[in-house]
C-alpha cells in the first residue's frame, strides 16, 4: 500500500479525523497535567470538602477537599500510561506467535491455537481479576495480568490473515528466489499482515483502560496516593445524590476517552484496508 494513497484516505475518514482530534486533546491534556492543573491532585484542605464548581476550583472539590480538576487530569495521565504500556507485551508476543502459528501450521499451530482456547475459554474480566488477586495489586499486576492473556487476540488476528498471505503468488516467488523462512516471515508477510494487530490495538487501549478502571473501582487497580478514575469513581458513589460531579465527571472523560480512540481505530480500519 502507497504511503500517499493512505494519507489521501485518510484525509477523507470522518472517523479518524475525529477521533484524532478528541484523543489529541485529550492526551495533550493529560500530559500537560503538572502545567494546567491548579493543585497537586494529593493537596488536602479539609476545610473546603464538597465545595462546587467555581473560579478557584474548576470541577468542585471532593470529601477531603482535593481539587477534582487536578485529580481528573493526573488520573488520565496514569490511566492512559498503563493502558498503553498494558498493549505493548500483547501485541509484539501475539503478532509474533500468530505470525509463526499461521505460517507453520501443524504442530506449530496446533499447540499454539489450543493456548489460545484455554485462555478465551474463560471470561475476560473474571480472568483479570483473579490474576492480578494473585500476583497483586497496582501497576505491576495489570502488566502481567494483560501480558498473560491479551496477547491471544492478536495471535487470532495475525495468524489468520497469516493464513491468506502465505498462499499468494508472491509467497511462492519467494520461496523461488531462494530466500530462508526468516527472511519470507519478517520481510514480506509480517509487514503485510501486521496492520490488522495496529489497528486493533486502538480497540484494545480502550479495553485496557476500562479494565483499569473497573480494577480501581474495586480496589485492585492503580494504588493510593495516584490518581485514578476508577478510585475517583468509587469514591464519589457515597455522595452521587448530593455531589454527582464527583462520580459523574470522571465517568463521562472515560466515555470521551473510549469515543476518541475507538473512532481512531474505525478510521485506521478503513484507511488500512486493502483497496
Amino acid at each position: 500500500m502507497r504511503a500517499g494513497g493512505v494519507i489521501s484516505r485518510a484525509k477523507h475518514s470522518p472517523a479518524l479525523i475525529a477521533g484524532t482530534v478528541i484523543t489529541s486533546v485529550l492526551v495533550a491534556m493529560f500530559l500537560l497535567a503538572p502545567v494546567i492543573a491548579r493543585y497537586s491532585p494529593d493537596q488536602q484542605n479539609l476545610l473546603a470538602t464538597f465545595q462546587g464548581p467555581s473560579a478557584a476550583h474548576w470541577l468542585g472539590t471532593d470529601d477531603l477537599g482535593r481539587d477534582v480538576w487536578s485529580r481528573l487530569l493526573y488520573a488520565g495521565r496514569t490511566d492512559i500510561e498503563v493502558g498503553v504500556g498494558a498493549v505493548i507485551i500483547p501485541f509484539l508476543l501475539g503478532s509474533l506467535l500468530g505470525t509463526v502459528s499461521g505460517y507453520f501450521g501443524g504442530w506449530v499451530d496446533a499447540v499454539v491455537m489450543r493456548v489460545v482456547d484455554i485462555v478465551l475459554a474463560f471470561p475476560f474480566y473474571v480472568l483479570i481479576i483473579a490474576l492480578v488477586f494473585v500476583v497483586g495489586e497496582g501497576t505491576r499486576g495489570i502488566f502481567i495480568a494483560f501480558a498473560i492473556t491479551d496477547w491471544v487476540v492478536y495471535a487470532r488476528i495475525v495468524r489468520a490473515a497469516t493464513l491468506v498471505a502465505r498462499e499468494q503468488d508472491w509467497v511462492a516467488a519467494a520461496y523461488g528466489g531462494g530466500l530462508k523462512h526468516s527472511r519470507v516471515l519478517f520481510r514480506h508477510i509480517l509487514p503485510n499482515t501486521i496492520t490488522q494487530a495496529i489497528v486493533y490495538v486502538m480497540s484494545d487501549i480502550v479495553l485496557v483502560i476500562l479494565a483499569v478502571v473497573t480494577l480501581g473501582y474495586l480496589g485492585l487497580g492503580i494504588q493510593p496516593p495516584s490518581p485514578d478514575w476508577g478510585s475517583m469513581i468509587d469514591s464519589g458513589q457515597s455522595f452521587i445524590t448530593t455531589h454527582p460531579w464527583l462520580s459523574t465527571v470522571p465517568g463521562i472523560t472515560v466515555v470521551v476517552t473510549g469515543l476518541g480512540l475507538s473512532l481512531v481505530g474505525d478510521g485506521l480500519a478503513d484507511v488500512l484496508r486493502p483497496q
